[in-house]
């Protein structure tokens, strides 16, 4: 499958619009936004800095089979870093949702759907692995490994990302240190909804100061964008300002509408991807 870049802007989307809810399987609701406007903003515009996924879960899963009878999964979806779009979420939630009433003849035929059609949104194929209820004990939940940032008695007066307090301990032996926060809420570029979520910054290099980051990330609490950009956004200003040799940012956001979003992104050579478990607030 041919990288297409959709041209189109969140404007256009169904976002804090009216909308009908469909019941029957309609893969034209899928909107697609490009990757590289958003991108640009952030310095990163030829070859990408990092490499990744974003992991999204889907709780709201349903069609029937040939003889009406309802059908129900937990759906996951892996999704290159380097795909050429994202899809905006109401519009997922909008064509998972049209399979409702939806008459497959076998989970085969629904996986296929849901694979060519996503795979044709994003511009790139992903993965995509269904859990049926028979599996659904297998479902566990997890935290974000790490130093707890939260820990840490802050006064907080400024609400927007502030590259300034970024800074790290120059000229000192560099240190492996993973660091979490659960205070990162951002808001919906178009809708301005909160979303909440939290994160781990993995790094190696000359130790970050921790205060600092706590507060540039409890900055983003006014700030509107969409999940992916606002972890890509943490990435480029932490590698930018804390000069760190190797630096991953993996945020799980509480799921709005039956979808979590859990963007990560690194340049660790080791390309070893985050287990994707649920914690407390998903």
């Amino acid at each position: 499958m041919s990288s297409k870049e959709w041209d189109n802007t969140p404007e256009q989307s169904a976002l804090g619009k009216l909308t009908v809810y469909a019941t029957s399987y309609d893969a034209s609701l899928l909107f697609s936004i490009p990757r590289s406007k958003k991108r640009a903003e952030i310095g990163v515009t030829s070859t990408l800095p990092f490499f990744g996924l974003d992991i999204w879960n889907a709780y709201e899963v349903s069609w029937l089979n040939l003889r009406g009878k309802p059908q129900v999964a937990i759906a996951q979806f892996l999704v290159p870093a380097d795909s050429p779009n994202i899809i905006e979420s109401k519009s997922f939630k909008l064509y998972l949702n049209s399979f409702n009433q939806t008459r497959l003849e076998s989970v085969d035929a629904f996986l296929g759907l849901l694979k060519h059609d996503l795979s044709e949104g994003f511009g790139t194929p992903i993965q995509i692995e269904l859990v049926l209820p028979s599996n659904f004990p297998t479902c566990r939940f997890t935290e974000l490994d790490g130093l707890l940032l939260d820990r840490l008695d802050i006064e907080i007066d400024h609400f927007a990302p502030d590259v300034a307090l970024l800074t790290y301990q120059a000229n000192v032996p560099p240190v492996e240190e993973k660091l979490v926060s659960h205070l990162l809420k951002s808001n919906c570029l178009i809708t301005g909804q909160p979303d909440w979520a939290s994160i781990q910054i993995h790094y190696i290099g000359e130790p970050i100061d921790q205060s600092g980051l706590l507060k540039y990330l409890i900055g983003f609490r006014n700030h509107h964008e969409f999940h992916e950009q606002c972890v890509e956004r943490i990435f480029m200003d932490i590698n930018s300002y804390c000069r760190p040799q190797k630096l991953a940012v993996y945020a799980r956001y509480t799921r709005r509408g039956g979808l979590d979003i859990n963007p990560w992104r690194s340049n660790f050579t080791s390309k070893h991807v985050p287990l994707n478990l649920r914690s407390a607030r998903q």
